[in-house]
């Protein structure tokens, strides 16, 4: 079960990977059945019995991982000294394996603000198998017992005095609420954002009031219509009652959860 802590850590850091296990065995070989090894990008863990058998179940691997397949597949092979494209094994049996491929995904969130509703979401978003930024320029904001007591999120804290500086760092598809405590932060946040075409969701909180004024900022820098329309302000599924952090909260990751497509067997 050496297999199993790499396993989680390619997944939790969404690393595409093949599980290779010895399914039947007739006559010798190196290994019995339930044997396993990994391949990925960043190499091998375990193994199948070496030689031929070994480096043929690489190679099938690798072209699996390189089309992105999704299908496991059954791989028979014969061990005698007439076949091998990778050396000779003389067990004289036959293997059957599975290459069962696993291309983790779990979508980003970043998280800009960590003041009282930026906790309250990685408290509720921290339930949800993904990847979770909180970003603030105030260091002091990361000193606080807020931490989520258990979570399903890859969570990082990230302190960032000039936090629009961060979009870049953020892969693609990354969905962003942006409610810092500094309105002038969050117009820096947006503008660079919406020069971005391949993020996803972008939320800021606050009221019609701000929106107007950030609306005819960002038009000043460059913004048409068609970007401003990214934005999606206020936070949060309409109608939804309560100004508290956790009302908000709650109402915003519901919102996103849509965004998010997550599928049952990611719990």
């Amino acid at each position: 079960m050496k297999w199993l802590d790499p396993l989680a850590d390619l997944t939790r850091r969404g690393i595409p990977c093949v599980i290779v296990t010895v399914v039947t065995v007739r006559g010798h070989a190196p290994r019995d059945p339930g044997s396993k090894m990994l391949v990925s990008r960043e190499g091998l863990c375990g193994s199948i019995g070496g030689g031929n058998l070994e480096q043929t179940a690489i190679e099938r691997a690798k072209t699996l991982l390189k089309m992105a397949a999704r299908e496991p597949q059954l791989l028979t092979v014969t061990l005698n000294p007439a076949s091998g494209d990778h050396g000779l094994q003389c067990c004289g049996g036959e293997v059957t394996l599975l290459l069962e491929p696993t291309l983790p995904h779990r979508p980003t969130v970043a998280i800009f603000g960590a003041g009282h509703v930026g906790w309250a979401l990685v408290q509720v978003l921290g339930l949800l198998p993904i990847s979770l930024y909180l970003i603030d320029s105030r260091a002091s904001q990361f000193e606080t017992d807020q931490m989520p007591i258990q979570t399903q999120a890859d969570l990082h804290l990230q302190h960032a005095p000039v936090p629009e500086t961060f979009i870049e760092r953020l892969p693609a598809g990354t969905h962003l609420l942006v409610l810092t405590h500094d309105h002038a932060e969050d117009l820096a946040i947006l503008d660079l954002a919406l020069r971005r075409s391949d993020l996803g969701f972008i939320g800021l909180i606050g009221s019609s009031t701000k929106w107007d004024h950030f609306r005819r900022e960002l038009s000043q820098n460059g913004h048409d219509e068609e970007a401003l329309a990214r934005i999606t302000t206020p936070i949060g599924l309409p109608g939804v009652p309560g100004k508290s952090p956790q009302a908000i909260a709650i109402a915003t990751a519901a919102q996103l959860l849509t965004y998010l497509k997550l599928a049952d067997d990611q719990f």
